[in-house]
């Protein structure tokens, strides 16, 4: 039987590498070896235990760029190709897949979360979950699915030209949102607590306004919409007080869009929500439009590509710079596991 190396992480706080039995393609999937992984702030919160939907031991990544090793007869796949991964394996019958939402099936199973994922050497998947990514480089697809998130929940907000958006959170689902709000026609702020990653967004995304997330945040917001609020605000940032903080600053008649994921309960005044008449969405994963437009972007060279990753470990190397990225943030937008 033949092992190959996996990134594990046994328990909240614990990762290690450990040998793991090769898998076994099964008809209709494709053996794959993953070469590059984006460190996601999912993987974050798996490793510091704050994730809400999973079990221990897992093997995390789901943003992949993979090279195919095998495939059966009459795959639409080579030997060699280069794909992009959806991470998102759905089952296809329950309400959600039938309303054509696999996205949030109600049997979803993400790799790297309910099933493990891509930080090893090798993994057999669907071929319905790979997605064909000519032109682009290996770097190039280790982004997509991230940016599909913030593309998704741009699509569920129907932004549109003129609209006043706000981003809270810069990382990088929040910068994906910015990125595909502006290719909508938005005009564009992002709001972050750390001063830092709001310079790097402008580098990233160009002139753009900018809020530090302080006692002073609201005083900027209502100057910068001559006190009306933002037609939309994604918020991005995994942190329940700012979701909670983001309902004030949505225009009368406005949206907001959860992007990201907390445990346990959001409130909210009813009577101002009410009042606003404000629409309030959730937005989860991405689907397979979202996966092309994220790539026809990056084929046109609107992604900023080089300023996006910042960090690079190896598989090994990886047991002891996860740990450290999840609390030294200085200069880190997007850090990837090369393979």
């Amino acid at each position: 039987m033949n092992v190959i190396d996996a990134l594990e992480c046994s328990e909240p706080g614990s990762l290690r590498l450990v040998g793991r039995p090769s898998p076994v393609r099964l008809p209709g999937e494709i053996l794959v070896r993953p070469r590059r992984v984006g460190i996601c702030g999912t993987d974050y919160h798996i490793f510091e235990g704050k994730h809400p939907f999973l079990n221990y031991p897992r093997v995390m990544g789901h943003e992949l760029a993979v090279e195919v090793i095998e495939t059966e007869e009459g795959s639409n796949f080579a030997v060699g190709d280069v794909a992009v991964v959806n991470p998102y394996l759905s089952c296809g019958h329950c309400i959600a897949c039938r309303r054509g939402k696999p996205n949030c099936c109600t049997r979803i199973e993400v790799l790297g979360v309910h099933r493990d994922g891509g930080m090893t050497e090798l993994l057999s998947l669907p071929e319905g979950n790979l997605i064909r990514a000519e032109g682009l480089s290996l770097d190039a697809c280790a982004t997509v699915e991230f940016l599909a998130i913030g593309a998704h929940a741009v699509r569920r907000s129907r932004a549109r030209t003129g609209d006043r958006v706000l981003v809270v959170g810069a990382g990088p689902i929040g910068l994906g949102a910015a990125l595909f709000a502006a290719r909508a026609g938005a005009s564009l702020t992002v709001m972050d607590r750390d001063p830092e990653r709001l310079t790097a967004a402008t580098t990233i995304l160009g002139h753009v306004a900018t809020v530090v997330a302080d006692s002073g945040s609201a005083a900027r917001i209502a100057e910068l919409t001559g006190g009306d609020g933002f037609d939309i605000v994604f918020d991005a940032t995994g942190n329940a007080e700012s979701i909670q903080a983001g309902f004030g600053a949505v225009a009368h008649g406005g949206t907001y869009v959860l992007v990201s994921v907390v445990k346990g309960d959001i409130s909210f005044t009813d009577a101002e929500f009410h009042r606003r008449e404000m629409s309030l969405l959730g937005s989860r994963n991405a689907m397979t439009e979202d996966f092309s437009a994220v790539i026809s972007a990056i084929r046109e060279g609107a992604i900023p590509i080089d300023a996006l990753i910042t960090h690079r470990t190896a598989l090994a190397d990886a047991v002891e710079d996860l740990p450290r990225w999840a609390v030294q943030k200085h200069g880190l937008i997007k850090a990837i596991i090369e393979l």
